[in-house]
C-alpha cells in the first residue's frame, strides 16, 4: 500500500519554497528577455503557486518512480502538463482569455503544452525528487518545529490573502464591478479610494505581464459581437464541448463504464461483481471522469487518424489510471486494483495491456460513441437541461460524501478499530 513519504508539514514547506524559487526563475528569465524587472507572477508577493503545487504533486504521486529515471521523467511530464493545462483552462474560463499562448510552437496542445515544456516538466520531476527535496528538507529540519509551524502557517495565510485580493481585483476588472466590497458606511469612502489604487496598480502590472489580456472596452465589444452573431434562442443545450456537455458525459460514462466492468468480470472471473465506486447506484467515478477527460483533451483532435488517437489515449489513459490509484490509496487507504501479477506493470497500478485498452477505448469513444451521445445530449430541452444538470450534480455530491464516509469506516474496520 502506498503511503505519503512526506508529512503535511514538509509538503507545506516544499510548496512555499518551490513557489518562491519558481517566481525567482520567472523573474530572471523575464529580465534576460526584456532587460528589466517584470513581476511574472499573478500575485504581488514573490510566489508563483503553480510551481509549488507542481513540486508537491511530484512528491505525492511520483516517489515510487524515484529509482526508475525513465518512468519518473514521463511521470513528471504528465503531472506537470496536466497542472499547467488545468490552470490555463480555469483562468481562461474565468476571464475568457488565455494568460499565456504557445501556439507559435509547431508541436503542442491548445497553446498550453509544448515539447520544451514537457522536457522541462520531466527534468524538474527528477531534480525535485533526487536533489531538491532532500536538500530543502534538511534545511527545514534545522528550524525548530514549533517555530517552523508558526512561520509556515503565517506564510500560507499571507499568501492566501494576497491571492484572494489579486483575484478579487482582477475579477472586478473583468466584470466591471465598481467596488470590491462594502465594509462599513463610515469606511466606504476610504475603502473605495484604497481599493481603486490597488486595482489600478494590479491592472497595470497584469497588462504589462500578460499582454494577451483584453481591456474592458475590448471585452464589451467582443461580448456585443457574440451576442449579435449567436442569438441565445438559436443555441442548443450543451452545444460544442462545454461544461454541461462534460457533466452529462461524466454521468453517462460512469454508468456505462460500471456496466462494462461488471460484464468483463463475469466473463473473466466467472461471477458477477459490482464495480461501482459509490454507495448508491451503478456508477464508476473513475470511468465518468475518464470519459469527460478524454472528451476535453481529444475534442480538438477528433478528426485526427485512429493511430494518433490510440497513442494519445494510451498515454493519457495510463497516466490517469496511475494517478487515480495513488490518489485512492493516499486519501482512502484502500487498494482498488492491483496489476502486480500482470506482465509489464508499473508498481501494480497500471500495465501495458490495459494501457492499450485505454487507447482502443479512446478511438471508439471519439469516433463512434461520443458523436452519438453528443447528439442525444443536445436534444435535451434548453430550459430543462441546466436544471437537470445541477440536480444530478447535487445528488452525486451527496452520494460521494456518503461513499467517502463509508470508505473511511471500511479502512478503520480493516485496522481493527471498533
Amino acid at each position: 500500500m502506498h503511503h505519503l513519504q512526506y508529512t503535511y508539514y514538509e509538503l507545506a514547506w516544499l510548496f512555499l519554497i518551490y513557489a518562491l524559487m519558481g517566481w525567482c526563475a520567472g523573474v530572471a528569465a523575464a529580465a534576460i528577455k526584456r532587460k528589466k524587472f517584470v513581476n511574472t507572477g499573478v500575485m504581488n508577493l514573490p510566489f508563483c503557486p503553480v510551481y509549488g503545487i507542481s513540486a508537491v504533486a511530484y512528491s505525492i504521486f511520483l516517489p515510487e518512480l524515484k529509482y526508475s529515471p525513465v518512468f519518473l521523467f514521463i511521470g513528471g511530464m504528465v503531472v506537470g502538463s496536466f497542472l499547467v493545462f488545468m490552470t490555463g483552462v480555469v483562468l481562461e474560463r474565468i476571464f475568457h482569455r488565455k494568460w499565456w499562448d504557445n501556439e507559435k510552437f509547431p508541436i503542442g496542445f491548445k497553446g498550453y503544452i509544448t515539447v520544451p515544456l514537457l522536457i522541462f516538466f520531466g527534468c524538474s520531476a527528477i531534480l525535485v525528487l533526487w536533489v531538491g527535496n532532500p536538500l530543502l528538507l534538511k534545511a527545514v529540519g534545522l528550524i525548530p518545529r514549533s517555530l517552523g509551524k508558526i512561520l509556515c502557517i503565517g506564510l500560507l495565510v499571507i499568501l492566501a490573502v494576497d491571492l484572494s485580493g489579486t483575484l478579487a481585483v482582477t475579477w472586478k476588472w473583468r466584470r466591471h464591478i465598481e467596488r470590491m466590497a462594502r465594509v462599513t458606511d463610515n469606511m466606504q469612502k476610504v475603502s473605495a479610494t484604497f481599493g481603486n489604487v490597488i486595482t489600478r496598480a494590479i491592472q497595470k502590472r497584469l497588462e504589462r505581464t500578460y499582454p494577451n489580456l483584453e481591456t474592458e472596452k475590448m471585452l464589451r465589444d467582443r461580448a456585443a459581437r457574440q451576442e449579435q452573431e449567436k442569438p441565445e434562442a438559436n443555441l442548443r443545450f450543451a452545444e460544442g464541448c462545454g461544461f454541461y456537455k462534460l457533466v452529462w458525459l461524466f454521468f453517462i460514462g460512469g454508468f456505462l463504464g460500471d456496466l462494462v466492468e461488471m460484464v468483463f468480470c463475469r466473463y473473466t472471473m466467472g461471477w458477477w461483481m459490482s464495480r461501482s465506486s459509490v454507495v448508491y447506484g451503478a456508477f464508476s467515478v473513475v470511468w465518468g471522469l475518464a470519459c469527460a477527460m478524454l472528451t476535453a483533451f481529444l475534442y480538438r483532435y477528433r478528426d485526427k487518424s485512429d493511430g494518433y488517437i490510440f497513442l494519445y489515449g494510451t498515454i493519457v489513459g495510463g497516466a490517469y489510471e496511475y494517478a487515480c490509484s495513488v490518489f485512492s490509496e493516499v486519501v482512502f487507504g484502500t487498494i482498488f486494483w492491483d496489476y502486480s501479477k500482470i506482465p509489464f506493470n508499473l508498481g501494480g497500478r497500471i500495465n501495458l495491456l490495459y494501457c492499450f485498452f485505454w487507447g482502443i477505448i479512446a478511438v471508439l469513444w471519439v469516433k463512434w460513441v461520443y458523436p452519438f451521445l453528443s447528439a442525444v445530449i443536445e436534444r435535451i430541452p434548453k430550459r430543462v437541461g441546466p436544471i437537470l444538470s445541477w440536480i444530478l450534480i447535487a445528488a452525486m455530491s451527496v452520494n460521494l460524501v456518503i461513499s467517502a464516509a463509508a470508505l473511511e469506516r471500511y479502512s478503520a474496520r480493516q485496522k481493527g478499530e471498533e
